[in-house]
């Protein structure tokens, strides 16, 4: 396309606008339709393309998602760095919603989702996924989150739900057992798609709630729609200055595996 970005925003739940001044693409990919029109725009010079996962009217549940269209239209319009926001629950007692978490591990209990730009053939790939988050993407969140000010946990492991229903209390139990920090229902297979274009992807989950509430705390509710709503407006306008501050500092390379993340991952040697 003539069109091009450098730069690739997923907006999460209640994050349907980024940039004011912009211009809507349609992107047609072979994975049929993305979750809605792109909108393209600039930051410091920058050009991005910001697109709301679930559509400008929070119209797709996150297992009918088209994961591989949304990240194939943005690397046809140029896009190598992934920025990806998404409301997620807490499961341990020090991380607070309010807090931000950039995730560096993510554990898959989706089920039925297309996974993989590969998985039909003819060419077969095993991409690595032993470190399936940006390092810089990663470090620089982490850096531009503390200097405004937000409560940001630097490391954390997202488990992946199926949804749209929020989990049990045996299943947050178990979650929480395991040490894992965050729940959510988005970041499967978005992370390892962009890993497959070798793309780097970072995570920032926006915690919104307890999940199902805390043991030996009866005046946690367990997490509802109302409750992430209330949360969501307020995180959702600090992760859209963190990024508006991450942005300009982008190194004009890419010095991180994820460049060349498909290097040796192809049987056969094709």
């Amino acid at each position: 396309m003539s069109v091009k970005a450098e730069v690739g925003v997923f907006g999460g739940s209640g994050f349907y606008r980024f940039l004011d001044q912009v211009e809507f693409v349609t992107v047609d990919t072979p994975y049929g339709p993305p979750s809605d029109r792109i909108a393209l725009g600039e930051v410091a010079g920058v050009g991005i393309a910001f697109l709301p996962r679930h559509g400008a009217r929070h119209q797709l549940p996150p297992g009918a998602i088209n994961y591989r269209a949304n990240l194939w239209a943005l690397k046809e319009l140029g896009v190598s760095r992934v920025l990806a926001p998404a409301a997620a629950g807490s499961l341990q007692p020090h991380v607070r919603p309010g807090d931000f978490v950039v995730c560096d591990q993510f554990v898959d209990r989706t089920r039925g989702r297309a996974d993989s730009f590969y998985a039909e053939g003819p060419r077969v790939a095993h991409v690595s996924a032993a470190d399936p988050y940006c390092p810089a993407l990663r470090e620089l969140a982490i850096a531009v989150g503390r200097e405004l000010g937000v409560t940001v946990h630097e490391r954390g492991t997202v488990v992946v739900i199926q949804g749209p229903r929020f989990s049990t209390r045996a299943e947050s139990r178990w979650f929480s057992a395991m040490g894992w920090e965050v729940v959510n229902m988005t970041q499967y297979p978005e992370v390892v798609l962009a890993r497959e274009l070798e793309m780097c992807y970072v995570n920032i989950s926006l915690i919104t709630d307890y999940d199902v509430g805390l043991e030996g705390h009866p005046d946690l509710r367990p997490v509802s729609v109302s409750e992430v709503e209330k949360v969501l407006a307020a995180n959702n306008e600090r992760v859209r200055r963190l990024i508006l501050a991450l942005v300009p500092r982008l190194p004009a390379d890419r010095s991180c595996p994820c460049a060349t993340a498909m290097h040796g991952a192809f049987i056969g040697g094709s």
